[in-house]
């Protein structure tokens, strides 16, 4: 069965934000966009890469009314340190979820059971909750913000224009389809 179109299931988590540890649960994800975006774990190679991409593009998301959340099975703890000791993950404005019980990234079904850590998983969500997209990568194959950043765009877009769609390669401000038995064929 897809995760797509479901909705998130009930979590509680400690994170790292803006210097201070604070509580995440799913409630805080509704009511507006949300991208969740799992990593297999802190202090390690390509994953400050993508945090790191991830930080440079988020005032983007931010003007977008979005909420973005990194999660991976280490703990708030261990988000702080590596928050602290690095150059790259300074830059990160956004929550740095802990699931040291794998409870969410089992939820979103990245979990690596025999190493404990979750697979590059992107996730986002809507204001109801709901799974728009879904996308797991291999653990060495880094993922674009920028890429992410228009997918969000897509949903957003398609979210607020019942009937349209947007084809591949679509940004804002580009045309849209409008599915029907007119364009059968036709493109």
């Amino acid at each position: 069965m897809s995760i797509i179109n479901t909705v998130i299931k009930p979590f509680t988590a400690q994170a790292y934000h803006e210097g201070k540890f604070v509580t995440v649960s799913d409630a805080d994800l509704k009511g507006k966009w949300s991208v969740v975006f799992f990593y297999p774990a802190d202090f390690t190679f390509v994953c400050p890469t993508e945090l790191g991409d991830l930080a440079d593009v988020y005032p983007e998301f931010q003007k977008l009314g979005v909420e973005c959340y990194s999660v991976s099975t280490d703990t708030h703890f261990t988000h702080k340190a590596w928050h602290d000791a690095s150059d790259t993950i300074k830059k990160i404005n956004y929550p740095m979820i802990g699931d040291p019980t794998g409870t969410i990234t089992r939820n979103f079904d990245v979990m690596i059971e025999e190493e404990g850590l979750a697979l590059r998983g992107t996730f986002v969500i809507n204001p109801e909750g709901e799974i728009k997209v879904a996308e797991i990568h291999d653990l060495g194959i880094g993922r674009d913000a920028k890429e992410l950043l228009r997918k969000v765009q897509a949903a957003q877009y398609v979210a607020a224009h019942p009937g349209e769609v947007c084809p591949a390669k679509w940004t804002p401000g580009e045309a849209t389809l409008a599915p029907s038995l007119d364009l059968v064929g036709k493109i």
